[in-house]
């Protein structure tokens, strides 16, 4: 199970790391292809990254409605295999270390409430290269159900010992906002993982940015900002 030490702070962030902090979806939308068409299954690649950031079970059942539980488990352990051959494309976004170095230093704990494979997780999580910036982080062994559902939010939280009022959640997909509102988190989120900024806003999301960049440069003014002020008066570094 994945790990992370409990923090003492009061208030903190959310961070989706998939298509948030790490230039993955696409690379997880051409593996889900891959796998699909071992089976047979001739989904197009767009209809794919649609469904990006909901857990595999649920992006399998939306594509493929009925899909037997048998080919449901040989769809998930070829797209694991086949995203693994891209770990050494992944890059982490631009500043996506620099703004969880900026949240940590504005006094907010800093949660990875992923739903990745754990040895996904733990390469992203190498990639970022952020040490004590973050103070807990969640894989899908962590939860019973995934997105949209919140589980892996709550998990996240529990790590933390947070609860939804004391924290933002910063995703990309439509189902990480949806996650956020289903138990009252407000969300921020970024474009980068290819959704555009209408569909995020129809589905909830509080503010939008186009990548961790922008929204660095925007932290004082942002719901993070904000936050982090009712926490410390320290400010981010560089502001």
């Amino acid at each position: 199970m994945a790990t992370g030490s409990k923090s003492v702070k009061k208030r903190g962030v959310l961070f989706d790391v998939d298509g948030t902090l790490i230039d993955s979806s696409y690379f997880h939308a051409l593996a889900w292809w891959q796998a699909f068409r071992r089976e047979g299954l001739d989904i197009q690649v767009s209809a794919i990254h649609r469904c990006v950031g909901m857990g595999g079970d649920k992006l399998i059942e939306h594509l493929v409605p009925g899909c037997a539980e048998d080919v449901q488990e040989d769809l998930k352990s070829a797209h694991g295999a086949v995203f693994s051959t891209f770990w050494p494309s992944l890059r982490p976004f631009d500043a996506a270390r620099d703004l969880l170095a900026a949240c940590s230093g504005a006094g907010l704990a800093v949660g990875l409430a992923s739903s990745a494979q754990a040895r996904d997780l733990d390469v992203s999580r190498r990639l970022l290269d952020a040490g004590t910036s973050i103070d807990a982080w969640t894989s899908s062994n962590d939860a019973e159900e995934s997105k949209p559902a919140p589980d892996i939010l709550l998990a996240c939280l529990e790590k933390l010992d947070l609860s939804p009022e004391d924290v933002v959640f910063v995703g990309d997909a439509v189902w990480d906002v949806k996650a956020a509102a289903a138990i009252g988190v407000p969300a921020i989120a970024l474009t980068c993982g290819g959704i555009s900024e209408a569909e995020l806003r129809e589905a909830g999301a509080a503010e939008v940015y186009e990548n961790p960049r922008h929204l660095l440069e925007n932290f004082p003014d942002s719901a993070l900002g904000k936050l982090s002020s009712r926490e410390s008066a320290v400010r981010p570094p560089g502001f």
